[in-house]
């Protein structure tokens, strides 16, 4: 009995070590993480793959916006803020690589650890970091970032803060975050919140303040003059914290940059010809081949570049409003893609040059794949088949045009399913069931040339089938405020998706904020099958798990008929001063914030 006894204990005991050594094994501190694999870079990186270490620092150059802002602080709900700011002023505990699916590297954070099962994630602080005014930044200051932001913040903070169960010091410089939900995810998310100083908003609120009150951050910019509608000025930090640091190294090169605010594009771009304006993004192929051609191009001082990329499609289009009837019915929905003639529209826009998005994730192996769904796909939408789409089970394809200006086919097949959802013919007029003539209106911003002429041609279409559709053109105040309100039917819609979803989803076509005031979630999608298979992605342990997963929601998504989409951007387009200089080498995600103007540097 005895030795019984001394066996099993000595047998439980090495059990516990085994399990203790592994947790601590599995939970070393790292100067890197991975959503799956292993980060490709060592910790001893002198930079990122696509900067440049030996990049010079120096020049000013100039963007512009249109419309205007009427606040400078990125993290509160009200106002509207240059787009821009949120990268240039501030930084979070770690950094995303754009030439991984979703890896992140230590930035104010020299490490990070985390067990296993990523129930937690532990930060350590580099002694080093400083906010912009030169303190330190604590760990203070990081447990009252993500309270602040979560408690008070824009919405898009808000969501990650109720999945944390706890937020600790555990030693002078380092912070553990333990979360509520078993999602892998969220020890990444965790390294992705900006920091900002808690001093500065001692017995005032984040949430309220005037143009004035800019966040102090640690990034390597700061504002150094603004005239509010007009102008803002970024001067580089001559005393930022990171600029030897191998995630900052060949980044941030340039002295200054001004953002001048113009009424509409067209102006915009006649500045840009003036010399006014040093790099522009065109994202309509027929104009970059055509009106591209003015003196300074001819000279050689603005130059042409373009960069490819191996991202997703995403999402562009005109979002429609389903929680507004008769959106809510899909048949209506279908009825306006048949009636949308990208072919003959595309023709018209850009003379045919650009592809159109088949689906959210297209171009990609996360996207659907046509047909039936088969397999580990079937399998997850197989609890939810009554509730479906149509389309989605059997495989959806977006309607296509004959290319001629009339369409007559599709809009038969339109006239067709909106006489099945009870819409009928009167002097020429279509009216619904309840006895209203179909008529609703498209919200833009002013300026927004393109996308007025496309539907110009679109309600000529509409018009055929009895529908009225009507314009409201608004400047940028009115637009993010009528946006937030969910007061439109239909609009122009955006959405960038990543080659590692996760959690954003939820924001962007998750039910939980579908009718809340300010959410991304415009088409206000709200079906239990797209909240599965966001969950389905996000306890994924494999990358197999998540293809099946994404595909599954991606084939949900296109079959709900949400947006009506249009140019696939699958190549990314910048005309730009001479003096403008970037690496040779592009990352996988290629254009974006984070690369024009991160990585490019100033030369003569």
């Amino acid at each position: 009995m005895r030795l019984d006894f001394f066996c099993t204990f000595r047998r439980l005991t090495a059990g516990i070590v085994l399990v203790l050594t592994a947790g601590n094994a599995a939970a070393d501190s790292r100067h890197a993480i991975a959503m799956y694999g292993e980060p490709a870079l060592p910790p001893d990186f002198v930079s990122l793959p696509y900067a440049n270490p030996d990049a010079p620092k120096g020049g000013r150059i100039v963007f512009g916006n249109t419309g205007g802002f009427d606040s400078l602080n990125p993290f509160a709900q009200k106002g509207t803020v240059p787009w821009q700011m949120q990268f240039w002023s501030y930084e979070s505990l770690m950094g995303r690589s754009w030439d991984e699916p979703f890896t992140l590297y230590g930035l104010l954070a020299e490490s990070v650890e985390t067990p296993a099962d990523r129930s937690w994630v532990e930060f350590t602080l580099r002694p080093e970091a400083r906010f912009s005014d030169g303190s330190p930044v604590t760990v203070e200051d990081v447990i009252w970032s993500y309270r602040t932001l979560g408690t008070e913040g824009h919405l898009r903070y808000r969501g990650f803060w109720s999945r944390i169960a706890a937020i600790e010091a555990t030693g002078p410089r380092s912070v553990r975050i333990t979360f509520a939900d078993d999602d892998r995810e969220l020890a990444m998310l965790a390294g992705l919140r900006p920091i900002l100083k808690k001093a500065q908003w001692d017995g005032r609120s984040l949430a309220e303040g005037d143009i004035h009150d800019i966040p102090i951050g640690t990034g390597p910019y700061v504002v150094s003059a603004y005239e509010p509608g007009r102008y803002v000025t970024f001067s580089r930090n001559a005393d930022y914290w990171g600029r030897d640091i191998g995630f900052r190294r060949g980044t941030m090169n340039f002295d200054e940059m001004r953002i001048d605010f113009f009424g509409d594009q067209s102006v915009l771009f006649e500045a840009f010809k003036a010399g006014e304006i040093s790099a522009v993004r065109e994202f309509n192929a027929q104009k970059w081949d055509s009106v591209y051609n003015f003196p300074a191009v001819q000279r050689g001082d603005v130059l042409k570049t373009e960069i490819v990329h191996g991202k997703p499609s995403g999402m562009t289009g005109f979002v429609i409003n389903t929680r507004r009837a008769p959106f809510d019915d899909w048949r209506v929905r279908e009825a306006l893609m048949l009636a949308f003639n990208f072919e003959y529209i595309n023709d018209t826009v850009t003379g045919g040059a650009m592809g159109r998005i088949t689906s959210y994730f297209s171009g990609t192996d996360l996207a659907y794949r046509p047909g039936p769904a088969s397999g580990a796909v079937a399998a997850l939408l197989a609890p939810y088949v009554h509730d479906l789409p149509p389309g989605t089970i059997e495989g959806y394809n977006l309607p296509q045009g004959d290319g001629t200006a009339r369409n007559r086919s599709n809009l038969r097949k339109a006239a067709d399913l909106l006489a099945e959802a009870g819409f009928g013919i009167r002097d020429g007029e279509l009216f619904g069931p309840d006895g209203n003539r179909f008529a609703f209106r498209f919200l833009i911003r002013q300026g927004d040339t393109d996308m007025q002429t496309v539907i110009e041609i679109y309600t000529r279409a509409l018009a055929r089938l009895g529908i009225l559709a009507t314009t409201d053109k608004v400047d940028n105040a009115q637009y993010t405020a009528r946006i937030a309100e969910l007061d439109f039917d239909l609009t122009p819609f955006r959405r960038d998706l990543s080659l590692s979803p996760g959690n954003e989803q939820r924001l962007y076509w998750g039910s939980e904020t579908a009718d809340q005031p300010g959410t991304r979630n415009l088409m206000g999608a709200n079906l239990p099958a797209i909240d599965a298979m966001i969950d389905a992605m996000l306890s994924a342990r494999s990358q197999d798990e998540l293809i099946a997963a994404t595909r599954a929601l991606d084939r949900i998504l296109t079959a709900g008929r949400y947006v009506i989409p249009i140019w696939n951007f699958d190549v990314g387009r910048i005309a730009h001063v001479r003096q403008m200089r970037h690496p040779d080498y592009t990352p996988i995600y290629g254009d974006g914030p984070q690369y024009m103007p991160d990585v490019w540097w100033y030369r003569d």
